[in-house]
């Protein structure tokens, strides 16, 4: 039986509640949901700008990713969780963007898009995934 351990980097915002910013089990990573943070400061980042902060929060999905063993192309699963329906097309292009130039595969994650309250007032998005390291 494969151990499950806890994935962790300083490249990726340091969770703050009682949760780990990814879990490894075998080859399947669960990235926990990321906001729009600054790794080194804790800083929320581009308040009110959907764009800014997709890509922020991507960049720190695929930091935690990396720290597991795992590459960008071994993300099978993207979850966005947005505040406001008119932010979609806005996050959409940014989302797009980042995840065609990070998938070198061709083949792109499947995503789920879900419209809801976050934590944090000043977040307008957060993003977890799900990789397949193999």
């Amino acid at each position: 039986m494969t151990a499950k351990t806890r994935v962790s980097t300083d490249a990726a915002p340091a969770p703050a509640h009682t949760f780990s910013q990814g879990v490894r089990k075998g080859p399947i990573v669960q990235v926990s949901g990321q906001g729009p943070v600054d790794p080194q400061t804790n800083e929320y980042l581009y308040p009110g700008d959907v764009a800014a902060q997709t890509t922020r929060t991507l960049e720190n999905v695929k930091a935690i990713v990396e720290a597991s063993g795992a590459t960008f192309d071994d993300v099978v699963m993207l979850r966005v969780y947005l505040t406001k329906r008119e932010d979609f097309p806005i996050m959409n292009e940014a989302y797009g963007a980042f995840v065609e130039a990070h998938t070198t595969s061709g083949v792109l994650p499947s995503r789920t898009t879900v419209f809801t309250g976050l934590p944090r007032e000043e977040m307008l998005v957060e993003i977890d995934g799900l990789a397949v390291i193999g």
